[in-house]
């Protein structure tokens, strides 16, 4: 699989948790979502569920960042798909050296586009720009 496809299916386990506010549900359902992905290599399991759970564990911290430069749209008043497509860049810009910014913000675009509103991808773009320049 390649590194967009995995960031795809990253992402969408990551929308999930918007919808299971316990943790134990939330376990079930990624480990449900990589049941269907079958057949499905180890390698490509592993990246997925530990940078899903890194990232789920981050969503307080990342979340106070994203709401510093989100004036007027903090994380509370956000789509669900923008929220997490947020998420997701923001911690590949912050904790995952191998991603460069540019492909961070790139990929999180075409994820809004293809899952978010008409208005997801400029969105997305905009909070995540602030960021680069806030750094």
């Amino acid at each position: 699989m390649n590194r967009r496809e995995l960031r795809e299916h990253i992402f969408r386990m990551l929308f999930r948790r918007e919808f299971f506010h316990a943790e134990a549900e939330f376990e079930e359902q990624v480990r449900m979502y990589l049941e269907e992905l079958e057949p499905l290599g180890e390698k490509d399991r592993t990246y997925m569920q530990e940078k899903t759970d890194a990232v789920y564990r981050l969503v307080p911290e990342l979340d106070g960042k994203l709401d510093e430069v989100a004036k007027g749209w903090k994380t509370g008043r956000m789509g669900k798909v923008d929220l997490t497509v947020l998420r997701l860049a923001l911690y590949e810009m912050r904790y995952e050296e191998s991603v460069p910014e540019k492909v961070a913000i790139n990929e999180a675009v075409e994820i809004a586009r293809k899952y978010g509103g008409d208005d997801s991808p400029s969105f997305v773009n905009g909070i995540l720009a602030k960021l680069v320049t806030e750094q």
